[in-house]
């Protein structure tokens, strides 16, 4: 997830949650005003709304400055596996797990909206080392078109949670259940296809570190369990695994032909 995508993705996340977006003085920031909501989720501080409940006050809520530029000290610096984007990772699958969005039609275009189903996931690849990525596949519920990238995608196209006037919805020939299953494929297929380097790196560490073990306990007729336990620890470290988690999904209404043209994948 580049730096541009992540401030794409708090952007859209604080305009749906309420809060208000503030002007900043150089690019790669962002500013926002806090909702009295979004403050007591990220804020971590009881204290003061249990004060201001009692009291009947006027909350103040926090305003956040993120950064991207590293090499700046004007705000808190934001990136992949940050804590705060983690914070608003969770967040974000606490409120709305499950949306629906409707797109607002293009000018004199078709009032038909196709339903499209969007799965955003966390690829984590663990061993010794570990590596995230974002990744977000778009499925088209009624011919099965799959898109890869698709919030990239649904960044750039006006929408709405409220359904717009004098369009009309066209019904799923897939269901939700069954086109899961077959985002799930595709992940599989092409997580088959990438590279092994990483996954051949940590095995080789791992057999450099047994090598070593068995060295301290070469001239041991008989193994003591603590030779097992090390052995047994080095493989929970080294063998590598990938494991993957939904942040959030999306049943989302478009146009396929505003974005469809050379992007799209079938399956």
């Amino acid at each position: 997830m580049q730096q541009a995508e992540i401030l794409d993705f708090l952007t859209r996340f604080f305009k749906t949650s309420g809060c208000t977006l503030l002007p900043t003085e150089t690019g790669g920031q962002l500013k926002v005003k806090l909702s009295e909501e979004m403050d007591q989720l990220l804020m971590n501080r009881p204290f003061y709304w249990h004060y201001i409940r009692q009291t009947g006050g006027i909350p103040e809520t926090a305003t956040l400055l993120f950064r991207t530029d590293e090499k700046s000290d004007d705000g808190e610096l934001i990136y992949f596996g940050s804590p705060r984007l983690h914070q608003i990772f969770e967040v974000a699958k606490k409120l709305a797990p499950f949306v629906r969005i409707y797109q607002e039609p293009l000018i004199h275009s078709s009032p038909a909206l196709e339903p499209w189903l969007c799965l955003n996931m966390k690829i984590s690849d663990q061993c010794d080392l570990k590596r995230d990525r974002i990744y977000s596949v778009g499925l088209q519920l009624i011919n099965g078109t799959l898109v890869e990238g698709f919030h990239e995608i649904l960044s750039k196209l006006t929408l709405s949670p409220k359904a717009p006037d004098y369009c009309y919805t066209l019904s799923p020939l897939i269901t939700v259940r069954s086109g899961i299953r077959r985002v799930e494929k595709l992940i599989e297929s092409e997580l088959r296809c990438e590279p092994s380097d990483w996954s051949d790196s940590a095995g080789k560490r791992w057999e450099r570190d047994q090598e070593l073990l068995d060295s301290f306990y070469e001239l041991e007729t008989e193994k003591p369990e603590a030779y097992f336990q090390e052995k047994e620890a080095l493989k929970a470290q080294y063998q590598p695994r990938t494991v993957i988690r939904l942040i959030n999904a999306g049943l989302f209404y478009l146009q396929s032909r505003s974005f469809l043209p050379d992007i799209s994948k079938g399956r």
